[in-house]
């Protein structure tokens, strides 16, 4: 009959077992010592070796002939536990044994010595099902137990383990198997069976299995029974649903250089060869995962164990940080989404875009920052602030003696009262825009900072257009808010004395004003004034 690769290769010793060096040797000094508690708790992932070192340790308190804690699994102790034909060793399944009745059952039981080995040892697994009646029945047997009982508690979920509980035993935390590990593991196993594969798919499968041998184990058990004695690249990422690595990244380059159409296309390619949706967005979590501990570790290798991290490290370099942790929290929001839900493919198709438009949702601190870099004159330019009594200087070529800043205005409104506008048009308009931007900024200057990028685009019937370029997209979106439009609609009408209904469109179109000059020197220093206000711009 054929055994599963999990349980033929089941370690059989504290030496077999991988990755769990601080628990073994705990468990084996114990042993040598003969310091053996009476309740043991094993916490960790699926998979990680918590029943194999249950069983272990149980035939090593057995042994007859223990060599260095461990078991001989020679002796007639070790061989009987390892069939399974003694009553002293038992082995019990929380999940389907959690009623009160069954812990009153087992406390009848345990009270009885050994009937022809040293220790009675009882292995309960999943121990967290247990219902809290349960609990308090083997709390009695925990806290006082029998000379000759030993407990041993396996569980994935600790945190559900009442504190009584808890206390009374003595806790190890299996840590999840290192890839390089398994792949060692799988390296021998394949061996043995005399099974031609290459070290890319091992990789492959042990990425996968998510630090859990067991899993890795069915992962190549299912690529053995598929190509028998040899395994491909290719044969595995068919049988096991995962896409191709390569697929992944021309995805990626295809989201971040804007290619909607052959992102989209990527996607659908994927679906039609069958892979698993939900398995792709986990696949591409991973991937931008491994890009963001790139992105911001200086020995990325230390963390991340991945074969092809050069290509990695290429693509992390065309990315910001930004754009990486947006896209994660945009794909993490899809997995969440797409556990509930059975439209996965539309869920991700949804994910591509806001991926893709990600760059033109930047937040309004960095478009304020982009744009004071951008106006840094050719000249020197002082800002002080005379608060805080703090200056910044940027020289770039020798001032000139002659200041070009503009006077000083006390009060805009004052300039202009009892004025009036008859025949407003858009020249007029644009005449007097910078003033009406300086009114908007006294009122908000966030708004202020919105409404600048927009262009005055047209003016008929007492309705304004300002115009954002495509790169402005998020401007566009903030000031077009009820709050900030209105704001806007009741500065401009007052300063005109008119009822004026703003419009903000978006997209190249034909400017009724002709095509602005190139900015000058002083065009530049005076956008610096504009932005920061006069009084605390001082120009050399």
């Amino acid at each position: 009959m054929y055994q599963a690769l999990y349980r033929r290769y089941r370690p059989k010793t504290f030496h077999e077992l991988l990755g769990q060096h601080h628990i073994t040797t705990t468990l084996k000094n114990q042993i040598k010592n003969e310091n053996i508690g009476h309740a043991y708790l094993f916490s960790g992932t699926r998979g990680t070796g918590k029943t194999s070192a249950a069983k272990i340790f149980s035939r090593a308190v057995n042994c007859l002939d223990s060599q260095d804690g461990e078991p001989c699994n020679k002796c007639k102790n070790c061989v009987e536990i390892l069939k399974e034909t003694t009553v002293d060793v038992v082995e019990m399944d929380a999940a389907s044994n959690n009623k009160v009745d069954d812990i009153r059952e087992l406390r009848e039981k345990v009270i009885y010595p050994p009937t022809n080995i040293k220790k009675k040892v009882y292995i309960i697994d999943e121990v967290h099902m247990l219902s809290n009646s349960a609990f308090n029945a083997l709390l009695k047997t925990l806290e006082e137990p029998p000379k000759h009982l030993i407990f041993i508690l396996a569980t994935t979920e600790p945190e559900k383990i009442p504190q009584t509980i808890l206390s009374r035993c003595q806790r190890f935390d299996f840590k999840r198997i290192q890839s390089t590990d398994i792949v060692e593991n799988m390296e021998k196993i394949t061996g043995e069976l005399a099974i031609e594969v290459d070290r890319e798919v091992l990789s492959l499968i042990a990425r996968n299995s998510d630090g859990a041998m067991r899993d890795a184990l069915s992962l190549l058990d299912q690529c053995i029974s598929f190509s028998e004695n040899k395994i491909e690249y290719s044969d595995a990422l068919d049988l096991l649903g995962i896409a191709n690595t390569d697929i992944l990244f021309t995805m990626i380059d295809n989201i971040k250089d804007k290619k909607l159409e052959d992102a989209l296309d990527s996607l659908e390619t994927i679906n039609q060869s069958g892979k698993d949706l939900n398995r792709l967005v986990k696949d591409l979590i991973s991937h931008f995962r491994n890009l963001m501990i790139i992105k911001s570790s200086k020995n990325p290798e230390t963390i991340i164990d991945i074969d092809n991290i050069e290509k990695f490290k290429t693509q992390a370099e065309k990315m910001s940080i930004e754009f990486i942790l947006k896209s994660l929290n945009i794909l993490i929001d899809a997995e969440n989404k797409g556990r509930w839900s059975g439209e996965i493919r539309l869920i991700l198709e949804i994910a591509i875009i806001k991926m893709v438009d990600i760059e033109e949702e930047l937040s309004l601190l960095e478009r304020i920052k982009r744009l004071e870099e951008g106006f840094v004159p050719r000249k020197e330019v002082k800002i002080e602030n005379t608060r805080e009594n703090l200056q910044t200087e940027s020289v770039v070529e020798k001032p000139r003696e002659k200041s070009v800043a503009t006077p000083k205005k006390e009060n805009i409104k004052e300039e202009h009262e009892g004025e009036s506008f008859i025949d407003l048009d858009l020249e007029t308009i644009s005449n007097h825009w910078d003033i009406v931007l300086k009114e908007i900024k006294v009122k908000k200057v966030s708004l202020y900072a919105l409404i600048r990028e927009g262009k005055l685009n047209s003016f008929s019937n007492n309705q304004l257009e300002i115009n954002y370029d495509e790169e402005f997209g998020f401007h566009h979106g903030a000031v077009n808010k009820e709050d900030n439009k209105q704001l806007v609609e009741e500065i401009i009408s007052k300063y005109f004395n008119i009822d004026i209904v703003v419009d903000f469109s978006l997209g190249s179109i034909i400017s009724n004003k002709s095509k602005e000059k190139e900015k000058t020197d002083e065009d530049a220093i005076k956008e610096v004034i504009d932005f920061f206000g006069e009084d605390i711009v001082e120009i050399e």
